[in-house]
This record gives structure tokens, sequence and C-alpha cells, in this order.
């Protein structure tokens, strides 16, 4: 079945993993706040986010209808989510400042982490939504200061959820484990993603 995909997410991660999945999409941002929305489940708050950021796209989608409308016969699909670092059982989003992104990198030394992410696909044109959340985890070696300065340096870490980036090639020396799957970690577990895209059709 033909369908059009909407990306709403502006990671390049996630736009890495859906190309590498074969799919071809578009993108849009949803751009909200994501502070002033507090859960205290990590599982919860991260299909909150995805749920938020799909209905933020949608309302931007219906200002300009013409996109929903489309072709009649064809389904668009939009597929939102959300990642959150949970450590010592703190949830942590994106590091606000430098200072901050190093403390969080210098805590998963020789530590380890959770991660979990959500992933909601909404049909646009049947309003029928499928979502699911999965986690993965984290075990690091020890981190070597000079690698967190020039990580902090680089200022990519503090676009990601708990400064986390294990596909960056300064950091993946220093991953001993992952438990789940890396692209959970990255942001879109394809497995998870795959079977929502055949659900909400």
């Amino acid at each position: 079945m033909s369908f059009q995909l909407i990306l709403g997410s502006a990671s390049m991660a996630r736009r890495q993993i859906l190309s590498e999945m074969g799919y071809e999409f578009e993108i849009m941002t949803a751009d909200i706040d994501e502070k002033s929305i507090r859960m205290d489940k990590p599982e919860e708050l991260v299909m909150v986010l995805a749920e938020a950021k799909a209905d933020a796209i949608i309302s931007k989608l219906q200002s300009t209808s013409s996109e929903l409308e489309g072709d009649a016969e064809q389904a668009t699909l939009l597929i939102t989510a959300d990642t959150v670092v949970v450590y010592e059982g703190i949830i942590r989003e994106k590091p606000s400042s430098k200072e901050e992104a190093w403390d969080f990198i210098k805590g998963y030394s020789g530590g380890q982490a959770g991660v979990i992410g959500s992933v909601l696909v909404t049909n646009l044109k049947t309003g029928k939504r499928k979502g699911e959340w999965c986690s993965a985890e984290v075990y690091f070696h020890v981190i070597p200061e000079e690698i967190i300065d020039s990580l902090i340096e680089e200022g990519i870490t503090l676009n990601v959820a708990g400064g986390l980036m294990l596909e960056h090639p300064l950091i993946s020396p220093f991953v001993e484990a992952v438990i789940g799957t890396s692209d959970t970690v990255m942001g879109l577990p394809k497995e998870l993603t795959e079977k929502l895209i055949h659900e909400a059709l």
C-alpha cells in the first residue's frame, strides 16, 4: 500500500534511521516546549511528549490544510517520537547548558544509563494512532575527561536526550555494552516503528 510519510522530528539520528529503513519522507518539527510537560514515570513522559508533538504538527498541517487533503487514495502517516535517559532513577532530557551536559557525560563514565523511547504513528487520513515505548541500557567504560571536553566543545550533545550519543566517534569506543538495540538509544527503534506503521495503516 502506498502512503506518504512525515517524520515529526529534527533529530539527525532519527532521519538517518528512517532512511536506512528505506523510506522517503518529509520532515516537520513540532516546536513545542517539552519542559512544560511533566510526568513522574519516564514511560508515560515519552508517550505524552510523542502525542503532544503529533498534536502540534497536525494543527500546523490543518492551518495549511492542502497537505491533509492530498491524494484521496493515499494515506499520510506522521511519525513522532521522544527519548529520555534515566540515570540513577532521574529522568534526563536535553541538557540545558554545556555544564549540565558535562556533568551528564561524566556521570556515565564507568557506569550505566537507561534509555526509554517512544514511537507514535498517526494516520492523518483516519486519525488512528498507534504508539508504544521500549527501553535499552547502556554500559560505559571510563570516559577520559579530555574526550568529554571535546564532545562539549562541539555542542552537539546539547541536542540529544541526556547528552548521550552512542554513535558519535568520540564516544563509541567507550561503550562497553548495549542491552536492547542501539536504534532505541538513537531515538527510533526500527522494528517497533515498522510494526506501528503497519498497524496504523
